[in-house]
C-alpha cells in the first residue's frame, strides 16, 4: 500500500514524514514504582520534607478514571503510611497502572502535592523532548491502548512491567505540533469539564428539588389543600395478567436495583425457567422485585417494557385514576424515604434473602397530595430532567467528538497550523 505524499509507514502506523516513533524510554526522566520500604531508612533522608506536611495525598489505581481528573482525592495521616515510598509531584507526572485493569493513565497538573501512591502504579516524569499531555492524550487514545495491549499480551500474569512501559512506541512530532496539539485538545477538555460541572450541579438541584417537592416542604403555587397519610392500598390496584410461558423466545423483563430501572432479556429461552405461568407488564405499571425491594427494585414501566413477561416474583399494580398517578410516583419510588419503607417491610438478614411482603407493600402509608397537585409537581420534575438530560447528551457528544479528533491528531492525519 502506497503512502500519501508527505506521510511514511512505521510500526504503529502511518505518520507524517517529519514525526519520530520513539521507545517510551527516550522520552523518560524517571521510572518508578511505589512498592514499600519497610524501613524507617529508606524514608530518612526526606524526613524534612515530609514533616511540612500533616497529611499526604494517597493514590490507588482505583482512583484514576483515564483522565487528567481523579474519582476521589484521598488524604491520609503520614504515619499511617510511614514506610511507603513518597515523592513530590509538581505537575506533569504521569502515572499508569501496572497491575489489575492495565494501562489506566492519569496526568497530574495541579499544585505542588506531598503524596505516597499504591504499588500498582507506575510514575513516569519525562524528558524536555515531549509534553507530558501529549504523551498522556495518545496512551488515552485507542491507538495507544493497542499499543500498551500489544505490548502486555507476551504477559500470562496480567502485569505491566517496568521494561514493558519502557518498550511502548509512540509517534512524536515537533514541539510546537505538540504544543499545538494539546492546546487544542485542552480545549475539548476545558468544554468537557464544563459540561460535567454543570451536570453534577444539576443533579443536585434536582435531587433537592424533588425531595422538597415530594414530601411537601416546597409548595407550588396556586396549591394550598393539606395533603393527606394514604396507605398504598387506595393509591395502587395490585393487578396481576397471568398468561402461560411462551413456547417460543420471548421478552423478559427483570429490575435493577438502586431505582435504576426495567431492564429486557430479549429472546428469552422458555426452557431456562421451570415456572408454567408468567405475568404480562403494561406500560405505566408499577412493578416491584420482592426479592430485592429492599434495595429499592421498583419502577415505573415504560412503553417500551410493554408486554415483557415477569414471574410471580414481580407484581404489577396499576395506579388509581382517582387518588394517583404514575408521573407522579415516576419520582416518589425513587426518594430515600421510601427504600427506608421498603427495607422494613423486607425482614432477614441472610446475605442478600430479605423478601418483600405484598400485603405489608400495600399498608405502607405515605403522604400525597391531590391528582392535580401530583400532576404539577410531576411536570416540574420531569422539565428538569429533560435540562439534566441534555447537558447529559452534550457531554457523550463531546466526548466522542473530542475521541474522533484525538485520535487523528495523534497520528499526524490531520495536521495543525504551528504558525
Amino acid at each position: 500500500m502506497q503512502t500519501q505524499d508527505g506521510y511514511k509507514k512505521t510500526a504503529i502506523g502511518i505518520i507524517p514524514v517529519d514525526w519520530e516513533i520513539k521507545k517510551l524510554n527516550d522520552c523518560l526522566d524517571l521510572l518508578t514504582d511505589f512498592e514499600a520500604n519497610g524501613s524507617f531508612a529508606d524514608v530518612k533522608e526526606n524526613v524534612n520534607i515530609f514533616d511540612t506536611f500533616e497529611y499526604a495525598w494517597y493514590v490507588r489505581a482505583t482512583d484514576l478514571e483515564n483522565s487528567s481528573n481523579l474519582k476521589d482525592v484521598k488524604y491520609v495521616d503520614k504515619k499511617t503510611y510511614f514506610f511507603l515510598k513518597k515523592t513530590m509531584l509538581y505537575g506533569g507526572e504521569v502515572l499508569i497502572t501496572k497491575r489489575g485493569e492495565i494501562g489506566k493513565i492519569y496526568m497530574y497538573e495541579k499544585r505542588t502535592e506531598f503524596a505516597t501512591l499504591a504499588p500498582n502504579l507506575y510514575l513516569l516524569k519525562l524528558n524536555a523532548s515531549v509534553l507530558p499531555y501529549f504523551v498522556f492524550s495518545f496512551f488515552k487514545a485507542e491507538i495507544g491502548n493497542r499499543e500498551v495491549r500489544r505490548i502486555n499480551s507476551s504477559s500470562t500474569l496480567g502485569a505491566l512491567y517496568k521494561d514493558d512501559v519502557k518498550a511502548l512506541k509512540l509517534p512524536i512530532p515537533p514541539l510546537p505540533e505538540q504544543q499545538k496539539i494539546a492546546e487544542i485538545l485542552s480545549t475539548w477538555d476545558e468544554a468537557i469539564a464544563n459540561c460535567k460541572n454543570t451536570i453534577n450541579s444539576l443533579k443536585t438541584r434536582n435531587k433537592g428539588l424533588a425531595q422538597q417537592l415530594l414530601t411537601g416542604k416546597k409548595r407550588l403555587s396556586g396549591f394550598s389543600e393539606k395533603w393527606g397519610l394514604k396507605p398504598l392500598n387506595d393509591l395502587l390496584i395490585y393487578t396481576p395478567r397471568e398468561v402461560d410461558k411462551p413456547n417460543e423466545t420471548f421478552l423478559a423483563l427483570g429490575l435493577r436495583s438502586h431505582g435504576k430501572g426495567v431492564f429486557h432479556k430479549p429472546d428469552f429461552d422458555p426452557n431456562a425457567i421451570a415456572m408454567t405461568k408468567l405475568f404480562e407488564v403494561k406500560e405505566n405499571d408499577l412493578v416491584v422485585n420482592i426479592t430485592f425491594a429492599w434495595e429499592q427494585a421498583i419502577a415505573i414501566a415504560s412503553k417500551e417494557d410493554e408486554g415483557g413477561l415477569v414471574s410471580h416474583r414481580f407484581p404489577t399494580y396499576v395506579f388509581n385514576p382517582k387518588t394517583a398517578t404514575h408521573l407522579y410516583f415516576k419520582f416518589f419510588v425513587l426518594q430515600s424515604f421510601f427504600k427506608s419503607m421498603l427495607e422494613l417491610i423486607s425482614p432477614g438478614g441472610a446475605g442478600r434473602n430479605r423478601v418483600m411482603s405484598k400485603k405489608d407493600f400495600l399498608k405502607l402509608e405515605v403522604k400525597v397530595p391531590t391528582i392535580e397537585e401530583q400532576i404539577t409537581i410531576a411536570q416540574v420534575l420531569e422539565t428538569a430532567n429533560q435540562e439534566l438530560k441534555s447537558y447529559e447528551t452534550k457531554l457523550e457528544a463531546l466526548q466522542l467528538q473530542k475521541k474522533g479528533l484525538m485520535q487523528q491528531l495523534l497520528i499526524g492525519k490531520i495536521r495543525v497550523n504551528v504558525k
